[in-house]
C-alpha cells in the first residue's frame, strides 16, 4: 500500500471517530445524570419510607431528587433539615 493511501485513510478513520465520539460523550453525561436522578429519588423514598416513624417526610420531585442524587447523604440530610426547621 502506498504511503499516500495509509496516510488518508488513517486521517480518515480519525476524523470519524472525532465526529462519532462527540455525540457518544454527551449520550454518556446525560445518561449518569439520569442515573443520579433516579438514584435521588430512591435515597428520598427510602428517607420517607423509613422516616414515617419520626414524622420526616420529603416529597419527592425533580428538585429534590437532584439536590439527593447529585449530593448524595449529605444532600438528603439538607433536604430534611431544609424541611424541618424552614418550612
Amino acid at each position: 500500500m502506498e504511503p499516500i493511501a495509509f496516510i488518508s485513510i488513517l486521517g480518515g478513520l480519525i476524523l470519524l471517530l472525532l465526529c462519532i465520539g462527540a455525540p457518544i460523550k454527551s449520550l454518556r453525561f446525560v445518561g449518569q445524570g439520569i442515573v443520579k436522578l433516579l438514584i435521588g429519588a430512591l435515597f428520598l423514598f427510602f428517607l420517607n419510607a423509613f422516616g414515617h416513624q419520626f414524622d420526616i417526610y420529603v416529597p419527592i420531585n425533580l428538585g429534590t431528587s437532584a439536590v439527593s442524587g447529585f449530593l448524595g447523604i449529605p444532600g438528603v440530610f439538607a433536604l430534611v433539615a431544609i424541611q424541618t426547621w424552614v418550612l
